[in-house]
């Protein structure tokens, strides 16, 4: 899977419809939060000191096989959400602002007075 490119400069739902390609490409990104487990992987990243965190925080937080917590960082990674950097033996996770802040902005509905 390629990262999420076809959101680029999306405008609001509110604005204008998602033609298919889009809608197919952002509800892929929307499938990969929609698993606790990654939407947690997600807020682990996120909360952690300086935004980024080893694998080995990630593991520990979960009652899950090493490989199990692999496979949804990949489906992660996959979808553009989360970017890594190995560094000796440990691999460390930051989120992609980009990803997070286009689904924002495609999510932002103007409120009803």
């Amino acid at each position: 899977m390629e990262p999420l490119e076809i959101l680029e400069c999306s405008p609001p739902l509110a604005r204008e419809p998602l033609d298919a390609e889009r809608a197919a490409a952002v509800a892929r990104v929307f499938k990969a939060l929609g698993d606790p487990v990654r939407l947690r992987i997600v807020s682990i990243v996120a909360g952690h000191e300086g935004g980024e965190a080893c694998v080995c925080d990630i593991t520990g937080a979960f009652d899950l096989s090493q490989p199990t917590i692999s496979h949804h960082l990949k489906v992660l990674k996959d979808v553009g959400l989360l970017t890594s950097e190995r560094r000796a033996s440990w691999v460390y996770y930051r989120l992609v602002p980009e990803t997070l802040g286009e689904l924002s902005a495609l999510l932002d509905v103007p409120s009803v007075v």
